[in-house]
């Protein structure tokens, strides 16, 4: 099932997330819950950025929030010109069915040379069993 889309614009940076509950490869009796995402990232700016690292602060009901660093996302750092998008899916594995994302991504101007942050919205992932 998919969950709503979130979407935020920051410094000319549009990026919107969508989420699915993976019942596959999920073990509920093992407390195993996982999610994929899609992001989408939009450059509405009249320069050209370079994604160059992300930041991701997760948290699940029951267990302690976790901090993932690291250079780009699944191995790529695109450059995005005026009016172009890059999209990728991840995924995220939880200890409970309730949990929740959020993060930036640290870009680079090309033309200015100046990096800035590009916030990612908080995403909820819930497993479609919890929301019957």
């Amino acid at each position: 099932m998919q969950c709503d889309m979130q979407t935020l614009i920051t410094n000319d940076i549009k990026v919107s997330v969508e989420v699915f509950y993976r019942p596959v490869e999920s073990r509920p009796d093992a407390e195993r819950f996982v999610f994929s995402y899609r992001i989408t990232i939009e450059n509405l700016g009249s320069d050209t950025v370079q994604l160059l690292r992300r930041r991701w602060y997760i948290t699940d009901s029951v267990g302690d929030p976790r901090e993932v660093e690291g250079l780009g996302v699944v191995g790529q750092t695109p450059i995005l010109r005026p009016g172009a998008s890059h999209s990728y899916g991840s995924w995220c594995p939880l200890t409970s069915s309730i949990g929740k994302m959020s993060g930036y991504f640290t870009m680079i101007n090309i033309r200015t040379r100046q990096n800035f942050a590009v916030q990612v919205p908080e995403f909820k992932m819930i497993a479609d069993f919890k929301l019957n």
